[in-house]
């Protein structure tokens, strides 16, 4: 009893260090990109993982992900900023700035266009990277070969992201199997909200975060958008749009550029620090969206639960279950999974920086749940969580972090979802 006491302690101060060295405005002062939030490139880096309890071997991993970096996801932007500074231009509206913008914008104009919501050359790249290191971190997993089932909702940069992946994994090991698939018949475990589902929910809707009750005490500031405009346009009169929305366009655009290799196009329209400063007030209104579609994503928790009891009961024979999505469905499903404290719902609006930071939803964001068996039938399954990469922490009861019996897991989130669903 003493002896698991003391791990319990030292597991506490482990998430203690572990939440004071990395609070969020630290992270973004190393790398103001953060603050873009879910439009932030997947940072591709290889974390150093703890070892497995002695004597287990991860045998399988279930996984989420969302498609790699991309063009804007509506074509409405471009055509929204072709008319607006076409017209500014032809009426001698525009700054110094604001005509430099424009040459470059009418430039790429046709690719942004032709673009629209594809996938780029780096989200390609983003998903080889992660499948590379999946395999370089758990090659027990791998090394053999073996069936894989990689599935993916019906949009065309998901089904890239999926083949990006998996051509991957096998160039690591041939003899690695893999059946892809983007179907309506697996849309339940992907994107259950697709209109094309056919499998029909009726969720409830989880009460407003409580932060909500108390916004109006958080100090935001809102003069970014008016900044912006007075530095492209020397006037706004005869101008499509309202001044806030001419400037709330030009910050979508900005926070995109890094993702379709267009960094620089706005010069100083908009800067890495303005974005940082009002990072904190952008975060809360993610959390507000993740946290009110986090029942939805019950369909993807209960296909994880389900694949994984076959893949340990034997009842399937696959190493992997890969899955490939939407910010709409991994930053819900995180908050859903209490993945790094994400379903703690502050009543203080400052404190939500402390349990979700919307960079997490960047693109490629995944999570991958790894499985170890130990040498004995009678050993525990175990299961530890990855979040972009890095070891998180779950509200389930553990004395290893960041290792979780399965069936202390499985208990707790079929608990969870039997709360939810009654």
């Amino acid at each position: 009893m003493k002896r698991h006491l003391i791990t319990l302690f030292v597991t506490i101060l482990a998430l203690t260090a572990w939440a004071q060295g990395n609070s969020a405005l630290d992270q973004i002062k190393a790398d103001p990109w953060k603050a873009y939030g879910n439009d932030y490139p997947y940072e591709q880096k290889v974390s150093r993982l703890t070892k497995a309890p002695k004597g287990y071997k991860p045998f399988y991993i279930s996984h989420y992900a969302r498609h790699g970096s991309r063009y804007y996801w509506s074509d409405q932007l471009y055509k929204d900023l072709d008319t607006l500074m076409t017209t500014a231009h032809n009426k001698h509206l525009l700054t110094q700035e604001g005509e430099a913008f424009y040459s470059k914008f009418m430039a790429a104009k046709q690719e942004l266009m032709t673009g629209v919501s594809e996938l780029t050359q780096l989200g390609w790249e983003q998903h080889q990277f992660i499948a590379r290191t999946m395999y370089n971190n758990f090659p027990q997993v791998f090394k053999k070969g073996g069936n894989v089932l990689a599935i993916s909702s019906l949009s065309g940069r998901c089904v890239i992201s999926m083949a990006a992946f998996c051509q991957e994994l096998v160039q690591c090991n041939p003899a690695i199997e893999i059946r892809e698939q983007s179907s309506r018949f697996t849309l339940d475990g992907v994107v259950p909200t697709d209109s094309q589902n056919p499998v029909k929910h009726n969720f409830p809707k989880p009460n407003k975060p409580r932060y909500e009750s108390n916004r109006d005490k958080f100090q935001s500031d809102n003069s970014l958008s008016k900044k912006v405009v007075e530095r492209v346009f020397t006037s706004t009169e005869g101008l499509p749009g309202r001044p806030e929305m001419l400037g709330n366009s030009l910050i979508s655009l900005y926070t995109t550029l890094p993702s379709i290799n267009h960094v620089g196009m706005m010069g100083n329209i908009v800067t890495d620090q303005e974005i940082v400063d009002r990072w904190e007030a952008s975060n809360l209104g993610s959390y507000s969206w993740v946290f009110a579609g986090q029942y939805n994503m019950i369909p993807i928790l209960e296909d994880i639960l389900k694949k994984a009891d076959a893949a340990i009961n034997g009842s399937s024979d696959r190493i992997s279950d890969l899955r490939f999505g939407h910010d709409t469905c991994i930053g819900p499903l995180t908050v859903l999974m209490g993945i790094n404290g994400a379903d703690t719902d502050p009543e203080d609006p400052y404190e939500v920086k402390n349990i979700y930071q919307n960079w997490e939803t960047c693109k490629a964001s995944n999570i991958q749940l790894v499985f170890y068996r130990g040498k004995k039938a009678s050993d525990d399954i175990l299961v530890k969580c990855l979040l972009n990469g890095d070891e998180a922490k779950l509200p389930v009861p553990t004395d290893m972090f960041p290792y979780y019996k399965w069936s202390d897991f499985r208990s707790f989130y079929q608990n969870r979802i039997n709360s939810i669903v009654r």
